[in-house]
């Protein structure tokens, strides 16, 4: 069993700022254990092909799945300190850390992330798609019910009416989306070399390059040619990975011009999503 040094386990306990900040020793500490090893952090809103994606990082890098938050359950991610520490001092896997999470790019977490320099990797994909795939998995998954967003799913809500559906998923799994997308991308804007942002549209038409940018991020550098490989295994089992129809522009048939209406004035409220919103709110259908 790897010994965890006396800094790294000052670390565990040293408190922090309000805002989630290390200080002083701490950060030195944290710092230098970044610089051990590798972690690649996929922070994906749910629904936009992270399962998938991350089963292809896995093999593209040998790397191994690891759960980096002290709970899955309720599923909007805080980073486990404690978990982190073992990792860079030798523990949790031999292999490369891949933690697949849904985060947002709160201050506290931007510390965390920041004081071992992990640079995340996000995804970029139309709400109401996103939306309508979330859909299609409470109706089926009884486990994704108990599992909300950062709130509690209704247990009738198969049984609901669809407008009942789309309304519950406009208004209560909305807000963190748009709340998903104005953090990440103002970072990502903020020090564009800290965070990778793809984009769903180029997975689909060229899922191999997508791929490569994302390992290129974090310095695992692979060829096209082995990257195309990777994706050719992946796709065939595709839906082992929670991989539902990956269509654009499939949010149209789920929701009606009224919900994305109300979707609108919640990215309207971040600025900096004003060149993003078309793309946000795309359903495939001329308004």
């Amino acid at each position: 069993m790897p010994q965890i040094d006396a800094d790294s386990l000052s670390a565990i306990f040293a408190p922090v700022r309000s805002d989630g900040a290390f200080e002083g020793d701490t950060l030195k500490t944290l710092r230098l254990l970044g610089m051990k090893r590798s972690v690649v952090m996929l922070v994906f809103p749910p629904k936009a092909a992270g399962t998938f994606f991350r089963s292809a990082i896995i093999e593209a890098i040998d790397g191994q799945l690891v759960r980096v938050v002290q709970a899955a359950g309720g599923r909007d991610a805080t980073p486990y300190l404690p978990t982190f520490i073992y990792y860079y001092n030798g523990g949790v896997t031999d292999s490369t850390l891949v933690s697949h999470v849904h985060m947002l790019a709160l201050p506290a977490n931007l510390q965390f992330l920041e004081a071992f320099d992990i640079r995340p990797i996000i995804m970029k994909r139309s709400i109401p798609d996103m939306l309508a795939s979330y859909w299609d998995m409470l109706d089926t998954d009884a486990q994704a019910r108990t599992e909300g967003l950062n709130c509690h799913i209704p247990e009738e809500f198969p049984q609901l009416s669809d407008g009942a559906k789309a309304d519950f998923l406009v208004d209560i799994l909305g807000p963190w989306y748009a709340n998903y997308f104005a953090g990440w991308l103002r970072y990502a804007e903020t020090d564009p070399d800290c965070v990778c942002v793809l984009d769903y549209r180029d997975l689909r038409q060229d899922p191999a390059s997508t791929l490569k940018k994302a390992l290129d991020h974090v310095g695992h550098r692979r060829t096209h040619q082995e990257c195309q490989a990777v994706i050719a295994r992946r796709w065939s089992v595709r839906h082992e990975n929670r991989f539902n129809k990956g269509e654009v522009g499939r949010g149209g048939r789920y929701f009606t011009a009224a919900h994305i209406d109300r979707l609108a004035p919640m990215l309207g409220h971040y600025s900096n999503l004003a060149p993003y919103a078309k793309e946000l709110l795309n359903t495939g259908q001329k308004r």
